[in-house]
C-alpha cells in the first residue's frame, strides 16, 4: 500500500500541476517525514493589481496533501447530506451550500492561525467547520437543536465560533465587511499581528459599504484582507450582467489586490500567505478566488436556469478541487485509489453519525426565544394584548 510505503524517503523534484485533464502523472515514492517537502506549481498564476504577485512555486509536504484530501471530502459529503436532510424537511428556512468551493476554506486555513479572524457571509458551513467547528455543530445547528454552535437559534446563515477567530455567518448582503475591517482596527491597535479575512461573493462586491469600510482600512493601514470568492453568479445573475468591471481584485483602485485560482488549494495556501504578510506590513489587499458553486444559489434554486449543465459538468471535469489533490495523491504515489476511497468511506461513515447524534439533540426550550437578545440584567416585561396584564419577566 502507498500510505505505508511513505517511510521509504527520495528527493522529489517540482511537477507543473495543471487542470485535470492536462496534469501529468509522475510516480515516485517519497517520505511521509516532517522534513520530506514537495514543490508544486500552481494550476494557472497569479495576476497581482499595485503589487509584486508571490511565486507560483508552493512547498508542501505528503501529510498536508492527504490533510487537504480529507477535509475537503468531509466538508463535500456534509454539504451534499445538508442538501438530503434539507430535501426531507429536517432543514428548515435558507440554506446556502458551499460544495465546489471547499479550496478557498481548507487553503485559507493552512496560511492562517486560530489568532487571525474570519468573517464570511451566509454560505458558511464549510468555513465553520474548517476554523474546528464539529460535524454535531454543524448538523444540530442546521436542524434547530441545542447541541448546534448558536444553540440552535441561528440556522444555516448564523454559524458562529470565537474562541476559533470565526465571527460568522451573515445574513446580509456584504454587511460582514465592515465588520471585518472593524476586527482588524481591534487587531491593529492591540498590535497582535494577526490579521482579519472578510469573505463576501461577486454579488455582494457592488455593496457601497463595502467600498466605505476599505476606504477606511486603507485609510488607516488596517490589516484587513477582503477576499471575493468569484463564483460567477449572484443568486442567478451571472457577473457580467451585474458588474461593468468583474475584475474584482483591481476594485480597490489605491488597495492592491491579487486573482487566485480558488480551485486550487496549494494556490489559495500561497495567496492567503503572501496576504496575511503584505497586510501587516502595509494595509488592506483584495483576494479574488475564481471559484465555482456546484449546487444552486440556495435550496429553493435549481442551478440549471441561468447556466447549462454542460458547464457545470466542464467544471467538475477539468477544475474540481478534490480531484486536482487527488491526482497529485497518486502521481506522486503517496496513495493508492484504493486508499482514497476507503478516506471517502471513513468520512462517509462520520458524517451519517453525526447526523444520526444530531438528530437526538433536544430543540431549545421556547423561553430561550428570549435568551441573548438583551445583556444581563436588562431584560423586558412582556403584557397581554390590552397592556395591562403581566404577561411574563423576562431576562
Amino acid at each position: 500500500m502507498a500510505l505505508s510505503r511513505l517511510a521509504s524517503s527520495s528527493t522529489v523534484g517540482s511537477n507543473l500541476v495543471k487542470p485535470i485533464s492536462a496534469a501529468i502523472s509522475l510516480h515516485r515514492p517519497i517520505s511521509s517525514d516532517a522534513t520530506t517537502t514537495l514543490t508544486i506549481e500552481t494550476s494557472l498564476p497569479f495576476t497581482a493589481h499595485n503589487c509584486s504577485p508571490p511565486s507560483t512555486s508552493v512547498t508542501t509536504t505528503p501529510s498536508e496533501l492527504l490533510s487537504f484530501f480529507r477535509t475537503m471530502a468531509l466538508m463535500r459529503r456534509m454539504e451534499i447530506a445538508a442538501d438530503s436532510l434539507y430535501k426531507s424537511k429536517l432543514i428548515r428556512g435558507f440554506c446556502h451550500l458551499y460544495d465546489g468551493q471547499e479550496a478557498v476554506a481548507v487553503g485559507m486555513e493552512a496560511s492562517t492561525t486560530k489568532k487571525d479572524c474570519i468573517i464570511t457571509a451566509y454560505r458558511d458551513h464549510c468555513t465553520f467547520l474548517g476554523r474546528g467547528g464539529t460535524l454535531l455543530e454543524v448538523y444540530s445547528e442546521l436542524m434547530g437543536r441545542i447541541d448546534g454552535c448558536s444553540k440552535g437559534k441561528g440556522g444555516s446563515m448564523h454559524f458562529y465560533k470565537k474562541d476559533s477567530g470565526f465571527y460568522g455567518g451573515h445574513g446580509i448582503v456584504g454587511a460582514q465587511v465592515p465588520l471585518g475591517c472593524g476586527l482588524a482596527f481591534g487587531q491593529k491597535y492591540l498590535k497582535d499581528e494577526s490579521v482579519t479575512f472578510a469573505l463576501y461573493g461577486d454579488g455582494a462586491a457592488n455593496q457601497g459599504q463595502l467600498f466605505e469600510a476599505l476606504n477606511i482600512a486603507a485609510l488607516w493601514d488596517l490589516p484587513a484582507i477582503l477576499v471575493c470568492e468569484n463564483n460567477h453568479y449572484g443568486m442567478g445573475t451571472a457577473e457580467w450582467r451585474a458588474a461593468k468591471s468583474p475584475a474584482y481584485y483591481k476594485r480597490g483602485d489605491y488597495v492592491p489586490g491579487l486573482k487566485v485560482d480558488g480551485m486550487d488549494v496549494l494556490a489559495v495556501k500561497q495567496a492567503v500567505k503572501f496576504a496575511k504578510e503584505h497586510a501587516l506590513q502595509n494595509g488592506p489587499l483584495i483576494l479574488e478566488m475564481d471559484t465555482y458553486r456546484y449546487h444552486g444559489h440556495s435550496m429553493s434554486d435549481p442551478g440549471s436556469t441561468y447556466r447549462t449543465r454542460d458547464e457545470i459538468s466542464g467544471v467538475r471535469q477539468e477544475r474540481d478541487p478534490i480531484e486536482r489533490v487527488r491526482k497529485l495523491l497518486l502521481s506522486h504515489d503517496i496513495a493508492t485509489e484504493k486508499e482514497l476511497k476507503d478516506t471517502e468511506k471513513e468520512v462517509r461513515k462520520e458524517v451519517d453519525e453525526a447526523i444520526a447524534k444530531a438528530k437526538e439533540s433536544p430543540v431549545p426550550e421556547p423561553s430561550d426565544l428570549f435568551s441573548n437578545v438583551y445583556a444581563k440584567g436588562y431584560g423586558v416585561e412582556a403584557f397581554g394584548a390590552d397592556r395591562k396584564e403581566l404577561r411574563a419577566t423576562l431576562p
